[in-house]
């Protein structure tokens, strides 16, 4: 059953009042005109700032169950997606999701009469559409709230009283986004910088023009990087003393030729083993003297894990993997590709990776 609580969806604002002159503009002409010119914004610290974090907090179990739709969260859970960024949307709201939903299905109508988005098939009535609120998808308080995209249509030969059936989902989320940089954005932008795609390609492309054309926004590729599929290694390592990771899969490419694709597999708790050797001691007190609140991961424990790794590798076949690069990582917790395909297999751990996605998606961010 959908459910479409736009009313109370949080759309984050600050205090940042400008004016606009062209709604018809590029985002990067828009957000230059937003800041002022050009230098200006290149002096902005929070937008010039941005770095990959070395440091990460520990997965923790998140029952989300208690707190997400059982429905959206079974299909954000089974679905592989494709992943995009997205700059932030201008005058976005998330109480007009109805508005939305009826604008872009009549969108879908006028591009499949032009010959586009042809997996819309059947002449009763078209594409139906919704937009609805992923109620408890958000944990920091500057996090817009998660937004579903669903497309039904009929079959071309479907039967009168046959139901319409999804054919395309999408979501947009921002999961830990950074504070500095969602702080530094207008009011009238929304950021929602990740975008989750499932279905036709056409399809993806007339929701990602639709978007674009309304709220001068821009979309782009999000690869997984070589690093960022390193840190998930070690981010779904470390939930394997509570949720049994399975297996450990990595499939590596060394630059021969032909290139050379090579699936090493790891037994988990030889991998957990092999995680805790590299682990250092949780301190127990800062340099304040207090007591640390949270469990961190930093990039020399990632680093000395893939090392470890790839030494574990080295001895038994004598291939050296630091000649080539990660392109694929996959758990019982999920799996993630250099493509930017992503699965999330396990909801306890997905705001884990969610937050290493969104920030992926803001540093892939043009300005």
């Amino acid at each position: 059953m959908e459910r479409h609580e736009s009313s109370t969806a949080r759309t984050p604002t600050n205090s940042l009042v400008v004016k606009r002159r062209t709604k018809s503009r590029s985002y990067r002409q828009s957000y230059q005109s937003c800041f002022g010119a050009g230098s200006r914004l290149g002096l902005t610290p929070a937008l010039t700032a941005r770095r990959f974090n070395t440091s990460r907090r520990a997965p923790k179990s998140h029952n989300i169950t208690d707190k997400v739709n059982a429905e959206q969260l079974a299909l954000l859970v089974k679905t592989e997606w494709q992943l995009s960024y997205v700059t932030p949307l201008y005058r976005f709201r998330h109480t007009q999701l109805k508005s939305y939903s009826r604008q872009l299905s009549a969108f879908i109508a006028a591009e499949k009469q032009q010959g586009l988005a042809v997996e819309v098939e059947g002449p009763q009535g078209g594409a139906r559409v919704s937009f609805s609120v992923v109620q408890g998808m958000v944990e920091a308080v500057d996090d817009a709230e998660t937004v579903l995209i669903q497309i039904h249509s009929k079959p071309l030969f479907a039967r009168q009283d046959e139901p319409q059936k999804s054919v395309w989902s999408g979501w947009l989320t921002c999961i830990n986004g950074n504070p500095d940089y969602l702080h530094s954005l207008p009011e009238d932008f929304v950021c929602l910088p990740l975008f989750c795609s499932s279905g036709p390609e056409n399809l993806t492309t007339v929701v990602k023009s639709w978007f674009q054309q309304n709220f001068d926004c821009y979309f782009g590729p999000l690869e997984i990087s070589h690093t960022s599929l390193q840190w998930l290694v070690a981010l779904w390592t470390n939930c394997h003393a509570e949720s049994s990771i399975q297996h450990l899969k990595m499939i590596w490419t060394l630059p021969v030729v032909p290139p050379l694709q090579i699936t090493y597999t790891v037994n988990p708790q030889d991998a957990w083993e092999l995680w805790s050797s590299v682990r250092k001691a949780p301190q127990e007190e800062n340099k304040a003297g207090k007591e640390v609140e949270e469990d961190s991961i930093d990039i020399e424990e990632v680093m000395s894990f893939i090392q470890v790794l790839k030494s574990h590798f080295y001895r038994h076949f004598r291939l050296d993997l630091s000649a080539g690069s990660l392109n694929q990582v996959s758990t019982a917790l999920g799996s993630a590709k250099y493509s930017g395909r992503i699965k999330i297999s396990n909801s306890k751990y997905m705001i884990t990776t969610l937050t290493l996605l969104t920030e992926c998606a803001l540093l892939k961010m043009p300005i």
